[in-house]
């Protein structure tokens, strides 16, 4: 989301108070790169005016349906898909360069997986001309997937290729969507041949559109899901299953709502895809600048001023901002110069950023896509997940803000001038209309309305309110800025750019119905979380054999272990995929591992949601992070390693509320609670403290050490251990400013 970009300070000037003034090109430039969801072609034309049309009537079908009513599920979400998956092929370029021989091979294999379906596929066919005619048209799409690159062709020119991959990407929900009562009504139960012909180029259509908007990743975890479910009686131990042949997989996943159409195309297509709308139309409205007003107000002052301004207009801007990397560069083009300026290095200053703007996405009120996902899979109400989500998200931030203040006072450095803190009259004066859409939405979803009501509203809303500066103007008030009115034309532009940044979601949801289908028909996240407990236990008792203490119990450490395992591999998957099909994935097969040693679900479920959040910032793939340092000219790697270090908090608070699920507010007691609150707040100073290395004095390598350790004992439950650690933590943080920091 980067309309209206690079943000402009109370001065009107775009960055200009750091060492380089970013153009919106240049931003625009950084997203595409590192932000795949992000990468638009540019079209000019008809193809342009086509696009622009079926991106309006997208947005328009949603706006219209969240407001008065939804289609039947099957209806809405093949509705969706067709314009979803037609879109994707025109919309986002392939890539044009020389092919690779890594890009050659990749899309062989791909291929024989087509052909190996088809062929499967086939010998299921009656004879007769249409399976002879199919069988032709899909071999020739599947041609078509290979990396044939005709030369001097331009990346943002649509080729008869795309097209061709447009039509049939809209056509096989188009068919469904038309055949609906044929299909779900008349035949229930009894699909026709063309249905199994529909639903093979579904599932390469789909792959092709992941690796179109995400890359391979997430596609080849959608064919390991296919060749798992073929492959079941071939399979070892615990994985082994009875195995499924190709027509019923494709039933499976293409007919129902168990796979294609399932639940994270429900969430896109029901909740997502109307707040992303609302995002774009609110940062057009002018409630970007307005946040970044904010924050310097209230953060301005303080000593790091304008880097404590990033972390808390990054949080703002997070609560409507699906993208974290889209975030990062938002705010990042006007705080990281002016953090540069104040005396941050520009590795410091690019993973706070970074670390700030990933935070977003577990910050209440909207918190992306996840949070809606989860309140489908957990089927809490998403009010209630609100409330939930609040003590944690503010552990993230807390530790944040420490850890800056810990640098800037380290540094010496004082809060912003003055003159460059806006008056909290003059902004409440122009930009008063900007918080009735917002606060609307937020009251309806407290109110228990449903989220797509709640957006409907702060859709409408906004485009009434943005007229506000008109009015104003014509009662004699020029303070305000018609600039950010949502006029006919902008309006357009709004519904498009809302209908684009929903498309890769969309795709990579669809992909991710692979995984759901193939887990619910083969049982694979109870074999999977059976793997993971045996692992546990075993690496627990091999722990407790070294135990000499007595101290240990194998349960205790098998949970510890598990905990471990799960976040390891919510990290790697997220190096790869965005956050929300990373939630939907390890939702599926992981966390049911967790419950297994009698966590809470609706904790487990956050625990995998928050490390796959963490991925943004885990180098080595730490997107948001490497986005961050090309706006501060640092590098990369670094960058990313200090992300991570400040996104400590996002990293301990999952064991903290495992732990002690009253965080949570699940098996509340208020001793629990206020125990968990007070160790955990310890904890984070500790550890704050101990990666800054001062703490009202410089910090030597032992009691770094000490402090760690303390910070992490703190996040137990257990009174003598919070005891152990508290006393570390005091007895080193306590310690007079004049003693040498060498001597005991």
């Amino acid at each position: 989301m980067t309309q209206g970009l690079p943000p402009k300070d109370n001065h009107g000037h775009t960055a200009a108070d750091g060492d380089h003034e970013f153009t919106a090109d240049e931003v625009e430039a950084l997203v595409r790169e590192y932000d795949s969801e992000s990468n638009f072609r540019n079209l000019v034309g008809p193809t342009a005016i086509l696009v622009t049309i079926a991106s309006v009537a997208l947005s328009l079908f949603h706006v219209y349906t969240a407001g008065f009513g939804l289609l039947n599920e099957v209806m809405h979400r093949t509705i969706h898909l067709s314009f979803v998956m037609g879109l994707i092929f025109l919309v986002f370029p392939r890539k044009r360069a020389a092919p690779t021989t890594r890009l050659w091979v990749e899309s062989g294999l791909f291929a024989a997986f087509y052909l190996y379906i088809l062929y499967g596929l086939a010998g299921s066919l009656t004879g007769g001309t249409l399976k002879t005619v199919f069988i032709a048209v899909m071999l020739f799409l599947i041609a078509l997937t290979l990396p044939f690159n005709r030369k001097g062709a331009a990346p943002e020119k649509v080729a008869i290729r795309d097209w061709i991959f447009a039509a049939a990407g809209a056509g096989f929900s188009a068919y469904l969507s038309i055949l609906f009562k044929y299909i779900f009504i008349e035949n229930v139960g009894n699909p026709p041949e063309a249905a199994y012909m529909m639903g093979f180029l579904a599932i390469i259509m789909t792959l092709e559109a992941t690796r179109r908007t995400m890359g391979p990743t997430l596609a080849w975890i959608g064919v390991f899901c296919l060749i798992y479910a073929l492959a079941g009686p071939y399979l070892p131990g615990i994985m082994a299953h009875r195995g499924y042949s190709i027509t019923r997989i494709i039933n499976h996943l293409f007919i129902g709502t168990e796979g294609i159409y399932g639940v994270a195309v429900g969430v896109v297509a029901t909740y997502v895809f109307h707040f992303v709308l609302f995002g774009i139309l609110a940062q057009m409205s002018g409630l970007g600048q307005l946040f970044i007003d904010l924050a310097t107000i209230i953060a301005g002052r303080a000593s790091g001023g304008s880097a404590k301004v990033s972390v808390v207009s990054s949080g703002f801007f997070g609560m409507i901002s699906g993208s974290p990397i889209a975030n990062t560069v938002t705010t990042g083009a006007f705080t990281i110069p002016l953090m540069k300026k104040s005396g941050f290095s520009g590795r410091f200053a690019g993973a706070v950023e970074a670390s700030a703007s990933c935070g977003g996405q577990i910050t209440p009120p909207i918190m992306g896509a996840s949070a809606f996902v989860m309140t489908e899979m957990l089927g809490v109400p998403y009010n209630e997940l609100i409330l939930i989500a609040i003590v944690p998200a503010a552990f993230h931030y807390i530790a944040i803000l420490l850890m800056v203040h810990l640098e800037a006072k380290k540094l010496g450095l004082t809060g912003l001038s003055k003159d460059k803190i806006p008056q909290f009259g003059a902004v409440l004066a122009r930009s008063w209309h900007l918080f009735v859409p917002l606060g609307v939405m937020v009251a309806l979803l407290l109110m228990q309305y449903t989220p797509f009501l709640a957006a409907f509203w702060g859709i409408i809303l906004t485009i009434v309110f943005s007229y506000v500066p008109l009015l104003m103007r014509a009662f004699g008030n020029t303070t305000m800025d018609t600039s950010t009115v949502l006029t006919p034309p902008r309006l357009v532009r709004g519904f498009e750019d809302g209908a684009k940044f929903a498309l890769a979601i969309g795709a990579a949801c669809a992909c991710v119905g692979f995984l759901l289908g193939m887990t619910t028909l083969t049982g694979l996240g109870f074999k999977f979380s059976a793997a993971v407990v045996e692992l546990a236990h075993d690496v627990a008792g091999f722990a407790i054999g070294l135990d000499f203490t007595g101290l240990l119990s194998e349960n205790g450490l098998a949970l510890f272990f598990g905990l471990i395992f799960v976040a390891i591999a919510c990290i790697i998957m997220g190096a790869g995929i965005p956050t929300t099909p990373t939630y939907i994935i390890l939702a599926s097969i992981a966390a049911p591992a967790l419950t297994e040693f009698g966590v809470p679900l609706i904790a487990t479920h956050f625990f995998v949601f928050y490390f796959g959040v963490l991925a943004d910032v885990t180098p080595p793939v730490a997107l948001a992070a490497y986005a961050a340092a090309g706006l501060a000219r640092a590098e990369p790697m670094t960058t990313g390693t200090t992300a991570f270090r400040l996104s400590m908090g996002k990293a301990l608070v999952p064991f903290m509320f495992i732990y002690a699920p009253s965080l949570l507010f699940v098996n509340f007691t208020w001793l629990e609670f206020i125990t968990a609150l007070l160790s955990g707040l310890m904890g984070v100073v500790a550890l704050s403290a101990a990666y800054i290395g001062w703490f009202r004095r410089p910090l030597v390598l032992w009691e770094k050490l000490a402090l760690t350790v303390a910070g992490l004992l703190l996040i137990s439950t257990h009174f003598a251990t919070i005891s152990i650690g508290a006393l570390i933590v005091l007895a080193i943080l306590a310690r007079p400013v004049n003693a040498q920091p060498g001597t005991a």
